[in-house]
Parts: structure tokens; sequence; C-alpha cells
């Protein structure tokens, strides 16, 4: 087992070492107790974000949306840039990005992990190199939507933006679309987490847009982030990326699985964690957190006094024992000292698997309901917890005989259906790490991007609001 500690220190002697190297290297990203959202998920409240208008049909999991084309390491060089100023890129980088349009985000199907052991010296060798890209003035904005036919200024435009970080592309000049210059736009949007669609619109455009700046600052803060994270590697483990909205099942350092997954709202952030996965429960309960019942449901009670009735949730007291609803003052504090659950079933907010993960946050993986949510881009909806579509499945391979009793994806599926709850132990924990990183470089070089939703990365030593 590999187990990595990263202090501050590591990183201050390291990047020393790297400035040394980078000319001749590739690149290639408050506590509190938190819960599951009730089935129905809130909507994100800052326009700037513009979720889709409408969902696509749930993608099956782990089946991926898009096929990833071979990608090129990034190059130390830029091209010939056109330098921006300090108040022009800082302006750039406090705005927040509107959100891709429907159906443009896609899950990878590269096998490689967003999180191995190396990805913090990675990813720092990464930030000096487009510190040099910053310093020598960044890259050109494309500023117009283009596709294949496309001819012009604006064509070398691009395949300067572009070659900035590919060094494949050699003929930046060159005022023709070819066939090269679309493979070099499907890398790029490979590395961003965009569908491949060899066009330069919608969230291409705007991805491609992002000051140079800004990207040095994502990889320097997620290397930053990742100086806290003390991990065991195991030949399995689970990582999920909160900005990528994504879970990844790693067997022996190669992805075995993705999912897609709904992460925390702008208000309930899901947490950087690290924990272990010891246990697999069928068609659980849900205990629902203090917050929700004096936030959401004291609310809803005082309008509908049938809500919990029909939500299947019953009120117990301080000895476990039944309470009527009609009973409680959900007008005052009280209405919080009292547990709320809720039965197992098709409603359940949780759905139909829960993946215990015992850690200080009280957060976990697991089911939902709302199934449809998967289908949208935007996927950050829930109080905290992270949702993983195709759960069952991810259950199933937890429990393949490898870490847990064997129990297959019809096994489980069976016991579903019977309404029966279990709660099946794992014999051999596995390790799981929920990370924020915007922006990270892999074992091979490549360096990809996630839009900094939470705004947690530092922009100019203030973080973004």
């Amino acid at each position: 087992m590999k187990r990595i500690s990263w202090s501050c220190s590591v990183r201050f002697l390291l990047g020393a070492m790297l400035t040394i190297v980078a000319m001749d290297a590739p690149l290639a990203a408050p506590k509190a107790s938190r819960d599951s959202a009730p089935a129905t998920a809130q909507s994100p409240p800052a326009p700037a974000q513009s979720p889709p208008a409408a969902a696509s049909p749930p993608m099956s999991a782990p089946t991926e949306a898009a096929p990833a084309s071979p990608a090129a390491p990034v190059s130390a060089a830029p091209a010939t840039a056109q330098p921006t100023s300090p108040a022009t890129t800082q302006a750039a980088a406090r705005k927040p990005k509107p959100k891709p349009a429907p159906h443009e985000m896609a899950l990878s199907d590269d096998p490689t992990p967003a999180l191995q052991p190396q990805t913090f010296f990675t990813t720092s060798k990464a930030a000096d190199r487009y510190r040099q890209i910053v310093d020598l003035g960044g890259w050109p904005v494309v500023g117009v939507s283009l596709r294949p036919g496309a001819k012009g200024t604006a064509v070398s435009t691009l395949r300067r933006r572009l070659a900035a970080e590919d060094d494949s592309i050699v003929d930046t000049a060159k005022q023709k679309w070819d066939a090269d210059l679309t493979a070099a736009v499907k890398r790029f949007q490979f590395r961003m987490g965009l569908k491949q669609t060899g066009v330069v619109a919608g969230a291409t455009l705007r991805e491609l847009d992002v000051p140079a700046e800004v990207r040095f600052h994502q990889l320097e803060s997620s290397a930053r982030r990742l100086t806290a994270l003390d991990f065991a590697f195991g030949p399995r483990y689970i990582v999920v990326n909160i900005p990528s909205t994504a879970v990844d099942a790693v067997e022996n350092d190669r992805v075995v699985r993705r999912y897609a997954a709904i992460v925390g709202d702008l208000e309930h952030h899901s947490p950087e964690v690290q924990a272990k996965v010891g246990a697999v429960d069928i068609n659980p309960t849900w205990t629902v957190p203090v917050s929700i019942i004096k936030n959401e449901i004291a609310p809803k009670m005082l309008k509908d006094p049938t809500y919990l009735q029909r939500s299947h949730i019953r009120v117990l007291n301080a000895h476990g024992a039944e309470v009527d609803p009609r009973s409680v003052d959900w007008a005052s504090e009280r209405a919080t000292h009292y547990t709320l659950r809720q039965d197992s079933g098709a409603d359940n907010s949780l759905g139909s698997i829960r993946i215990s993960m015992p850690n200080p946050y009280s957060v976990y993986m697991h089911d939902t309901p709302s199934r449809n949510l998967f289908a949208n881009d935007y996927r950050f909806l829930s109080h905290g917890c992270v949702r993983v579509q195709g759960v069952v499945d991810l259950a199933a391979w937890l429990l393949d005989g490898e870490s847990g009793p064997q129990m297959s994806k019809d096994e489980i599926t069976k016991k579903i259906a019977s309404g029966e709850r279990e709660e099946v132990k794992l014999t051999h924990h596995v390790p799981v790490a929920w990370v924020y990183m915007t922006g990270w470089a892999s074992a091979d070089g490549m360096v990809h991007f996630r839009d900094d939703v939470y705004g947690l990365d530092e922009i100019g030593g203030i973080a973004e609001q």
C-alpha cells in the first residue's frame, strides 16, 4: 500500500527543484456535519452558473458520453502571444464563467485516474511551466466561433492559442482549417472535460479564452490543496474530483469504472475528505440532518402538516419512540430536538444504496430517486454528499470478493427489489478520497482543467467569492 503525505515544506523544496528541471520536461489539477439533499434538488442560485434548460436522457453508467481522442502532452514554450494588461487579466479571472450549453460536458473514458501518488508533483511542475507562459505574455484570445472549413487570420490565431499548450501544432501561421487542427481542438476539449466535437463554440470558446494567469493559479491552488492530502493509495481505491462531478473506481492504477456524480451545491460544498469504505447499505433509511429540519422541513410542515407523512418520514423522540408530527411545534427551535428518519423505499432520499465511509463530515456516497438529474451538465445540486449514477454497479465492484463478500450486481438488485434492509460489510476497506482539483497534471504530463465552481482558487492572492 502506498501512502503519501505532502507538506508545505516539501512543496517549497520541490518548487525550487522543478524550476531547474522545468525546461526539459513536457507538461502534459469550516468543518461541519453534512448529509444528502432531499430527493428534489435545488437549482443553483447564481445566474452566472447557468444550468442547462433541458435534460437529455440519463447516461448509463459506467458507459461514457464520448470517447477520448489520444492527446499530446502540453508544450513548454508558448507560441507568439498577445499580452493582456494586468487589469484585463484580473477582470477576466474574477468574472464568473457561464456554464456550458446542454450536452457539451462529457465523462472521459481515459483510464488514467484523476488522483495518483505522483499527482502533486506533476501538478506542481505544470504550475511552474504555466508561470513561464504567463511571464512570456500569455496566449492570444480567439474571440470568435470557428469550425472545420474556416479560413483566415482567426484560424491562425486559434493555432497559436492551441500551440501555447500543445506542441503537436507546428505551423501556427497557417490560415486554413485542416484535419490536424480538428484533432488539436478535440485534444483541448478532452483536457477540459468537454464533448469532443472538434468545433470552437460555446463552452470550448469560453475555455480557450480563459487567460493563462487563471490557468496557472488553478494549478498552483490545486497543488497547494494537495499538500494537505494524507491518503493511502491501495491496489483499489475511489476518487471523487468534486469540480469534475465524477467518481473514479481505480484498480491497479487504472480507472476500471467512472460514474457521473452530483455533488454539493454553492451553499453546501462537498468537503475534501479521505476515508475508507466500510460497508454497503442496501435499502437504507435516511436520518435527516438538523440543518435540513430547521431550514427546509419545519417551514414545509408549517404550510402542509401532511408533508412528513407523505414523505414517509417518522418523528422520533430522545428515547427512539415515534411521535405524532402534529404534536410538534414546528415554529420553535424545539423541532430540531427530534430525530427525523425517512423509511427505506422508492421515495427515500438516499435511493436504494448508501456507501458508508465514516469521516468527520458525516458525508457519504449514495443513490437518488431523482436519477434524471445525472443528465444535467450542471451537477452541483446536493447538500454535500455525493450521489453516484450507477451506484449499484459501484456497490457490486466493492463487493466482488476482492474487498467484500461476493455479491453480484444481480444479487444486489434482487435484494433491493425485496425491500429488505441489509448492511453488507467489506472484509477489506477500500480507501476513498474526495478532492477539489480545478487544474491537475496526470502521470503522462497531460494537463486538465475544470471550472472553479466553489471559488476556492486564489486569483492574485485573493480567493474568488
